[in-house]
C-alpha cells in the first residue's frame, strides 16, 4: 500500500515538471534544447505511468520490459542532446546581458559627455561673452576714476570699481567651476588641488589630499568623472554633514585607481540613501551613475554621528 501511495506520489510530481516545463517552452521561444528536455520529461512521466500499471492491472512487469528499454534510451538521447544544446541558451543570455551592460555604459557615457560639453560651452560663452563686455566696464571705469570729483563722486566710483572686479572673479571661479581648465591641461591631482584650496581659503571646513600622485594623467573621461564624483562628495558633506575635516586619499596600484574619502560629519542611514538611488539621494544616484560608467567599485559606509567613508575603484584607463 505504502509502495502504492509513492508511486502515485511520484507520477504527480513527474507530470507537475512537464506541466511546468512545458509552460517554460514559450518563454524560451520554442528553443530546440528546451524541447528535448520537455520530451525528456514525457518520456519520463510516461515510463512511471507504465510502471504503476502492474498494480492497478493484471499486466505483468515482464510485459513491459522492452518498452522501458526503448522509453529508457529515447530519454536519455533527448536529455543528452538537450543538455548539450542547453549551451546555447546560456550563450544567448550572456550575450544579451553584455549588449544591455554595453548599452547602458554607452548611454551614460553619452549623457556625461553631453554633459561636460554643455558645461565647457556655457563657460565658454561667460568667459567669452561677459569677460570682454566687465573688462570695457572696469577700464572705462578706471578712466573715470582719474577725473577729478567730490568726495561723494570719488566714493561712488570707487564702488562701483570694486563691484567690477568681484564680479569679473565671481565670472572666472563659475566659468572655471563648470569647466575647470586646469583638469584638462594639468590633470586630476592639479585640479583637485586647486578646487579644495579655495575651500579651505574659506577656515569653515578643512580638507586633506593625501596622495603620491603628481601630474600622472589619466583616461579623459576617467579624471572628469572622478573629479565631478569628488567635488559632489565634497559638497555633500558641506551642506550636509556639518563636518569639520575631510581626507581623500588617491593611490595608484598597477592600473588601479583607489579613492578613500572620509569626512568627521553626523553620518547618514546608507540603506535610505541607497533606496533614494532613483530619486535624489543627496546627490548620491548621480556619483553611482559616474562610476557605473567606468565599470568601477563604490562602497559607502556610514553611522549616525560617526561619519562617512566611501571607497572608490576604478581603472585608469575607461574601456
Amino acid at each position: 500500500m505504502i509502495l502504492k501511495i509513492l508511486f502515485v506520489i511520484a507520477i504527480v510530481l513527474q507530470f507537475f515538471a512537464v506541466g511546468v516545463a512545458v509552460r517554460l517552452t514559450r518563454v524560451t521561444k520554442y528553443n530546440s534544447s528546451w524541447m528535448l528536455l520537455t520530451l525528456g520529461f514525457i518520456l519520463m512521466a510516461i515510463t512511471r505511468l507504465v510502471e504503476f500499471l502492474p498494480y492497478i492491472s493484471d499486466i505483468k512487469p515482464q510485459d513491459t520490459r522492452e518498452i522501458f528499454v526503448w522509453g529508457g534510451l529515447i530519454t536519455s538521447l533527448a536529455f543528452a542532446i538537450g543538455v548539450f544544446l542547453i549551451q546555447k541558451i546560456f550563450k544567448y543570455m550572456k550575450r544579451v546581458e553584455d549588449s544591455r551592460r554595453l548599452t547602458e555604459k554607452m548611454f551614460l557615457n553619452t549623457i556625461i559627455q553631453t554633459e561636460e560639453k554643455e558645461r565647457k560651452r556655457f563657460a565658454k560663452d561667460l568667459h567669452d561673452g561677459l569677460g570682454p563686455l566687465l573688462s570695457s566696464v572696469k577700464m572705462s571705469v578706471s578712466s573715470l576714476a582719474q577725473m577729478k570729483h567730490d568726495e561723494a563722486s570719488r566714493e561712488i566710483v570707487e564702488n562701483t570699481e570694486l563691484v567690477i572686479n568681484e564680479a569679473i572673479k565671481s565670472l572666472k571661479e563659475i566659468s572655471d567651476n563648470l569647466s575647470p581648465h586646469v583638469l584638462s591641461n594639468f590633470g586630476l591631482v592639479r585640479a583637485l588641488n586647486n578646487f579644495i584650496n579655495k575651500i579651505n581659503i574659506a577656515k569653515t571646513i578643512r580638507i586633506n589630499l593625501i596622495t603620491e600622485l603628481k601630474d600622472e594623467r589619466f583616461d579623459a573621461n576617467v579624471e572628469v568623472v572622478l573629479y565631478r564624483v569628488i567635488c559632489e562628495l565634497i559638497n555633500n558633506t558641506i551642506k550636509h554633514a556639518h563636518a569639520k575635516k575631510i581626507n581623500i586619499s588617491l593611490s595608484l596600484v598597477d592600473d588601479s585607481l583607489t579613492i578613500i574619502y572620509k569626512d568627521d560629519g553626523k553620518g547618514f542611514d546608507v540603506s535610505k540613501i541607497i533606496e533614494q538611488q532613483g530619486g535624489s539621494g543627496m546627490g548620491f544616484s548621480n556619483i553611482y551613475s559616474r562610476i557605473n560608467s567606468l565599470k568601477g567599485e563604490i562602497n559607502i559606509e556610514s553611522e549616525n554621528r560617526k561619519g562617512t567613508q566611501v571607497t572608490i575603484k576604478v581603472q585608469t584607463h575607461d574601456e
